[in-house]
């Protein structure tokens, strides 16, 4: 019986170790949009212009340091955190600082570098992981000023220095609509990105969780690798966190895009702040889809140029996905944590009769509502910026729950979160949220209400009332 009794523990401890290392989630929903980049890299225009843009980062309070006219280097200090000036945020080339633009209030929209010819890099110097404990690692992050592209839960907001994370989680499997593909982004450079992790791996005294999706060949040493199965959002961050190891009033857990994982390695192992990435260019209205090695901050034009549909002028772009994005103009800029531009229809120009009433052979609907899915998943659609209705009282309809695959229940963590009752917010798991995990709910919501922007304003005004 004592045999018996130890074989079942034993084997249910090794069957949620199995699980642990896999997760497969139903609720949720595949856009199938057209546009779709292939694993190809494109040449793009070299960017007249970079800028550091503050509404990229949550949580922080700019404070400009430098001025009109500085010749700078690529990690030269542009801004700290007036709250934490510990955390610096850094010119991505070398240059010429060209424009500090404020707004209301004197708010800071942006900061613009006029790039060299030759990019000039601040020195760091090379530092072996192994020799460095988490306060030296912390020390190289921050002064080379890559510190802000490290967020925290709870709050979705930049981490801070001072804290110890439970975990740390990183998720390498874009699903959202047109993302790009990591396993071609991480081609050369694997070693940065091991080694970014191995620096991960010293700040939490925790484990650092890697999230694949299933039967990808990427490898990683040290971690947690954890595959995952399912439609988007099965590559959210939040996901993994929800199914791993929930966010409890209390804990710290910090959330890094692979993309950035690399730029920490690069800063180990070169000695400098490289902010180069590759980003893919994508959606209905680009005529070249691929990927194109930039740097941060660059301007969209410089990526979109001559790759968009001629004598278009209602196109959106977008600085993201379509859920998530950003929407710039085409002059504007790359946002920070953004390795994707979108490029659809604004759709502002156009007019359907009665168009609710139409078969829409050719319109997507996630509830089947037209007759397009009878055309199968492998339809592609070509989706314009519209909302498609005005905005109503929020109904309780059970729709957010189809696409919501985390352990909570959306309707009611909203209301929370509109009447502010902090009690209630903490019960149902404010916590471990952020909005990129309520794009599918806003996507699918008949009210048209703007759910990533209350849970944003939620977040937030929470935030300020615990500290």
């Amino acid at each position: 019986m004592k045999i018996m009794f130890t074989f079942a523990i034993n084997f249910k401890n090794y069957f949620n170790c199995i699980m642990a290392n896999a997760i497969k989630i139903k609720k949720g929903l595949d856009i199938n949009l057209k546009g779709k980049a292939s694993d190809v890299l494109l040449t793009g225009r070299v960017s007249d212009s970079y800028a550091i843009i503050p509404d990229s980062y949550n949580g922080i309070v700019p404070k400009v340091v430098a001025k009109v006219g500085d010749k700078v280097k690529a990690g030269s200090v542009l801004m700290v955190d007036k709250n934490r000036p510990e955390i610096k945020f850094v010119s991505p080339v070398s240059g010429e600082v060209t424009a500090v633009n404020r707004g209301e209030k004197r708010k800071v929209l942006s900061i613009v570098v006029k790039p060299d010819a030759q990019i000039e890099y601040e020195e760091f110097e090379r530092k072996s992981i192994s020799t460095l404990n988490a306060e030296g690692i912390k020390e190289t992050i921050l002064n080379a000023g890559i510190w802000p592209f490290i967020k925290q839960r709870p709050y979705d907001i930049v981490a801070s220095p001072s804290d110890s994370p439970r975990d740390i989680f990183v998720s390498t499997y874009y699903s959202a609509p047109l993302a790009p593909n990591f396993e071609f982004i991480v081609k050369g450079q694997e070693t940065d990105f091991q080694t970014g992790l191995d620096a991960l791996k010293k700040l939490t005294s925790g484990k650092v969780y890697v999230g694949v999706k299933a039967g990808s060949p990427l490898k990683v040493n040290g971690v947690e690798r954890v595959e995952v199965e399912g439609p988007h959002p099965a590559g959210n961050v939040g996901v993994l966190i929800n199914r791993l190891k929930p966010v409890n009033k209390g804990d710290v857990v910090w959330t890094i895009n692979p993309d950035d994982v690399i730029l920490i390695g690069r800063l180990f192992n070169k000695g400098i702040a490289d902010f180069t990435r590759l980003v893919v260019i994508t959606g209905s209205e680009t005529t070249e889809r691929g990927y194109i090695k930039t740097i941060a901050g660059c301007t969209i034009k410089s990526l979109v140029e001559g790759k968009v549909l001629e004598g278009k002028e209602h196109l959106r772009f977008i600085s993201g996905n379509v859920l998530t994005g950003h929407k710039v103009s085409k002059d504007g800029y790359l946002y920070a944590y953004d390795n994707q531009v979108t490029v659809i229809p604004e759709g502002d120009e156009v007019n359907e009769f009665i168009g609710w009433a139409t078969p829409g052979f050719g319109k997507f609907s996630a509830s089947r509502t037209y007759f397009s899915w009878l055309s199968g998943k492998n339809k592609e659609y070509v989706i314009d910026a519209r909302i498609r209705g005005g905005k109503r009282a929020m109904i309780m309809s059970n729709q957010y729950d189809q696409v919501f695959p985390m352990d909570i229940l959306p309707e009611f963590l909203l209301k929370a979160i509109i009447t502010f009752d902090i009690d209630k917010m903490e019960n149902l798991g404010i916590y471990e949220v952020a909005p990129e995990d309520f794009a599918l709910c806003e996507f699918v919501d008949t009210s048209k209400i703007e759910i990533q922007k209350i849970v944003r304003n939620g977040l937030d005004l929470l935030h300020k009332e615990m500290n």
